[in-house]
């Protein structure tokens, strides 16, 4: 009976314990560079974007480094058992394989569809944190109404179809301005023309239906809400779509001044469910209108 194990798996095995410990670290100094420059950042704003834009991604590599590690670690199962290469070799190695992506996965799921709440959470403090002038007064948001003297007309009309959302910090006792740009609720174009995120959706209209052996041809019309200009562009359609669902009529609110914000829930068959947050019921009602009529542009 072989006691001795062959020098191949003694290097394996001590492969697979460097491994999982250098995988570990680097995911950890992952983590902790991300909290670090985020800490580096000073302005509230830039904050903001660097959790929008960096956090999820950065801590996707974090659980990518710790699935390798938790696949290396697998693998050492039944390592002082196995002496020779064999049947058992191969089949701990597909276990470990189907153990740390079982752990990418549910990890990606986990920042895909439960992790957003807590990141606009995170957004939603840094975006209203209070501002401070440079003067070191503290600053006042204005509301929808009173900021709209403050932003150029392009701006508002970003606003207005929901592609851009500004907010204008006011120091009322030194006159300091400061305007910060966020993503909005619907998605706009940017326009050739005038450079603002006004370009939308008009018209749809399907030049060639889909078969069997060819793609259709959709030519969607846009037209910019500031300057008007117009552009068409033709996307394929693969596959034939299927009967949309008859829309139901939108509900008009009712005025409550105890309202502090609107929360609208939109349910798709294609993107699964949205969800919207607004300051009062006019934005609320706006913004249906305006996704309304994309739909059915």
């Amino acid at each position: 009976m072989q006691t001795t194990q062959s020098p191949f798996l003694d290097i394996w095995n001590l492969t697979m314990v460097a491994g999982a410990i250098v995988m570990t670290a680097v995911g950890v100094i992952i983590y902790l560079l991300h909290k670090l420059r985020l800490s580096a950042i000073k302005d509230y704003k830039g904050k903001y974007d660097f959790i929008n834009e960096k956090e999820i991604r950065n801590y996707k590599k974090v659980f990518i480094c710790f699935a390798v590690a938790a696949l290396m670690l697998i693998n050492l199962y039944s390592m002082g058992k196995l002496h020779t290469v064999e049947v058992w070799f191969f089949v701990r190695l597909f276990m470990s394989i189907a153990g740390g992506t079982l752990v990418a996965y549910v990890a990606s799921l986990i920042l895909d569809y439960y992790y957003p709440t807590v990141l606009n959470r995170k957004l939603k403090k840094w975006r209203y944190m209070p501002r401070t002038s440079k003067a070191g007064n503290k600053m006042r948001l204005l509301s929808e109404e009173e900021e709209d003297v403050h932003l150029e007309e392009g701006m508002q009309a970003e606003e207005n179809v929901f592609s851009i959302d500004y907010d204008v910090w006011i120091d009322e006792k030194s006159g300091e301005v400061k305007i910060d740009k966020y993503p909005g609720h619907l998605q706009a174009l940017k326009c050739n023309s005038c450079g603002f995120y006004t370009m939308r959706v008009v018209k749809e209209e399907i030049t060639r239906h889909p078969s069997k052996d060819a793609p259709g041809e959709l030519i969607k019309n846009f037209q910019c809400s500031y300057c008007k200009s117009v552009r068409a562009t033709a996307y394929n359609i693969s596959t034939k779509e299927a009967d949309d669902y008859r829309n139901q009529g939108m509900h008009s609110f009712k005025r409550n001044k105890n309202i502090d914000m609107v929360r609208v829930e939109i349910h798709s068959s294609t993107s699964g469910k949205k969800f919207f947050e607004f300051q009062n019921l006019e934005q609320a009602q706006k913004f249906l209108d305006e996704y309304d009529a994309e739909k059915n542009s």
